[in-house]
């Protein structure tokens, strides 16, 4: 977003990290988790910060407590501010468990979603199925995120599996693969119960990935945020982000927060105070 500072202020101050990329966007996704906000709340939040929304989810099975009408509503709303919307793959697990996951599909696209998310984070779901379904949510034209990782704690993070799983999603058809993180962020995949990133694991994902930007890294905690922004730059993919906290990532994103901006100050040169990030 190489842009001026033109919005409420009017004032000619450049962002302090460059290279934001701008809506619509392949990279620097921001996916949030919707829980539960009426039509007002939704309407109120896309108002300030839906050039900074990329995905909103419906977490979890959330989707199918809505009565209809306000289900649709709420999904044209949401696609009338530029946003896509998708329900959590929880939802669809439990259809799959019910041998209803192609109705789910087909009753998706009727309601108004346009993206999907194919995940077994609770049950295990045989390859094949997992291909089958994401193949078909292809041809119904939704965009496809496939999760991988469990959301059990006991569950280790087996990244040779998990990498093999990637890239046979994106082989698949899988525009983006999600890396599970639950809500909480600790104690899950690549992270440890204080949150933090096990970087053996980050980095066995980013080497071994063919393509690293078809990642979108669950990052619920500040820290996190601020950990791959700085270790892959601005454009990175996050998800699983509070409803409460999209313009304060996107101020990450641009260094107009403490944590990202100190980042920009080259003490050698005083005069150079923006910094070019790639992804």
């Amino acid at each position: 977003m190489d842009k001026n500072f033109n919005n409420g202020w009017n004032l000619d101050i450049e962002f302090p990290l460059v290279g934001r990329e701008e809506k619509p966007r392949r990279n620097g996704l921001t996916m949030v988790l919707d829980k539960g906000l009426g039509l007002y709340e939704s309407e109120d939040l896309l108002e300030i910060a839906s050039e900074y929304i990329d995905f909103l989810k419906l977490s979890f099975g959330t989707s199918a407590l809505y009565p209809k009408d306000l289900l649709k509503k709420k999904i044209e709303l949401v696609k009338d501010y530029g946003v896509e919307i998708y329900p959590g793959g929880t939802f669809l697990e439990v259809a799959i468990i019910q041998n209803k996951w192609e109705e789910y599909l087909y009753k998706a696209k009727e309601l108004g979603f346009n993206a999907i998310e194919v995940s077994d984070g609770t049950i295990d779901l045989p390859f094949d199925l997992r291909s089958s379904i994401i193949k078909k949510a292809r041809k119904l034209e939704f965009t496809v995120f496939a999760e991988i990782g469990k959301k059990d704690k006991d569950e280790e993070f087996e990244v040779s599996q998990m990498i093999k799983q990637l890239k046979m999603d994106i082989a698949d058809g899988a525009d983006k693969v999600i890396v599970e993180a639950r809500e909480s962020g600790k104690g899950v995949s690549i992270y440890n119960e204080s949150g933090e990133a096990d970087e053996f694991k980050l980095q066995r994902l980013l080497l071994d990935s063919p393509h690293p930007t078809d990642i979108i890294w669950e990052a619920p905690l500040k820290k996190q945020q601020v950990y791959f922004i700085n270790v892959l730059g601005n454009n990175v993919n996050l998800g699983n982000i509070d409803t409460r906290d999209i313009l304060a990532l996107e101020s990450l994103r641009t260094g107009l927060r403490g944590d990202t901006f100190k980042k920009t100050l080259n003490l050698d040169s005083p005069d150079k105070t923006v910094i070019e990030i790639d992804v």
